[in-house]
């Protein structure tokens, strides 16, 4: 789906916490944020990724980005997941 370059991949809930039935509200702000600034947030404590794996993860601190479109996946109790996808309006 995403060829040879994974997008970068960030774990908010390492910043946020569990926050039962908010977490995906949380996320989703953080990402609205986070494309509206700029940036990419971090996964915090983050202490290696797996050389086998090909996730591309932000490690500890945020990143400058030119942000068009973000993805929050949302995964609760009781099976409860959700994906919301966030874009920038650019004027033509």
């Amino acid at each position: 789906m995403f060829g040879d370059r994974p997008p970068r991949t960030v774990a908010l809930k390492s910043m946020l916490g569990h926050s039962m039935g908010a977490a995906s509200a949380l996320g989703a702000a953080a990402s609205a944020l986070a494309l509206h600034q700029g940036f990419i947030p971090p996964t915090v404590n983050h202490r290696s990724t797996d050389p086998e794996c090909a996730v591309d993860c932000v490690p500890n601190h945020a990143v400058d980005a030119d942000l068009r479109v973000v993805v929050n996946n949302g995964l609760a109790f009781g099976g409860n997941n959700a994906a919301v996808v966030l874009g920038r309006h650019e004027e033509t």
